[in-house]
């Protein structure tokens, strides 16, 4: 490529005046009661704006500025009565935001990161106070992995997990919180109501402690012995359809590409028009599938 490619941000992090940046949405008084904002109000009070707001120029060396990306922390400077904030200049002035193109941190890696920060000597109330936590909730983060097996965190390690889940999980047999990470995984839950449901249909040897009966709010023993059933059901049947795909997937392939091949000559393709109209839209149904799906699995 001979053409040059322009720097999208201005490449020092500049002090502006709160006066001269003009927000593109306002921040509610109901958006101030949610915990979230709470938590990073709480946390800019403790260690300050670690991020710097991301604005753009009204015009070319002009004073004023657009907000881009930082409203929350903009408002947040703003009512503690802050002059300046710390900014990156965008050259861009399309309104995008870093919280669309940036993965939130994982659960697991927020653990890391606390025990990190914990035996480096940072005190429990400093980082409750950074993060709005009551002093409890760290010490519960602190062992959030205990119990859990290395397959699992490794499974959910990139996920944003409720922390109850873990405990959930916990309750079970290292098979069977493989298992479970897995059908998470699946079908994409990772919330702690799906975990109990998991939990409810866990057999009783699958247990961490087998010798306790299993307690689930709202359920009756009837009912979990149920799910246990369905759960066991369920399980069987997608193992049949895993162990048979590969070779389905191969009748299809084969299948379609011959059905791509007779469809492809054009005396053939006439007389399926002329004669069998609806067996050709039935074979280039089976070709498009086919397709499809090899375009899902070279994407993966």
């Amino acid at each position: 490529m001979s053409g040059l490619v322009r720097i999208s941000f201005e490449q020092t992090i500049v002090e502006l005046p709160m006066t001269a940046i003009l927000p593109r949405k306002i921040i509610t008084e109901a958006q101030k009661k949610t915990v979230k904002y709470k938590r990073i109000a709480s946390s800019i009070s403790e260690v300050g704006i670690v991020e710097p707001i991301v604005v753009s120029r009204l015009e070319e060396n002009g004073h004023t500025f657009m907000l881009l990306d930082g409203h929350v922390r903009f408002t947040i400077a703003l009512d503690r009565g802050a002059a300046t904030i710390r900014c990156l200049i965008s050259n861009d002035d399309e309104g995008f935001t870093y919280n669309k193109r940036v993965n939130r941190l994982a659960t697991v890696q927020e653990h890391y990161m606390l025990i990190k920060a914990l035996n480096s000597g940072v005190p429990e109330e400093k980082l409750a106070k950074t993060f709005d936590l009551d002093i409890s909730m760290i010490k519960r983060r602190r062992t959030l992995l205990d119990g859990i097996c290395a397959e699992v965190i490794e499974l959910l390690k990139d996920k944003s997990v409720n922390p109850v889940t873990f405990d959930v999980l916990r309750k079970m047999r290292p098979m069977r919180q493989i298992e479970s990470a897995e059908l998470m995984l699946t079908v994409h839950n990772w919330t702690s109501s799906y975990a109990k449901a998991l939990l409810a249909a866990t057999k009783q040897e699958d247990l961490a402690k087998p010798d306790r009966p299993k307690k689930i709010g709202g359920l009756t023993r009837e009912q979990m012995a149920r799910m246990e059933r369905e759960m066991a059901s369920l399980h069987q049947d997608f193992k049949q359809i895993e162990e048979s795909y590969g070779d389905d997937i191969l009748h299809l392939v084969v299948a379609s590409g011959y059905l791509s091949k007779l469809v492809g000559n054009a005396e053939i393709e006439r007389f399926l028009t002329q004669r069998y109209p609806e067996f050709l839209d039935e074979f280039r149904a089976i070709i498009v599938a086919s397709s499809l799906d090899q375009t899902g699995l070279t994407s993966n």
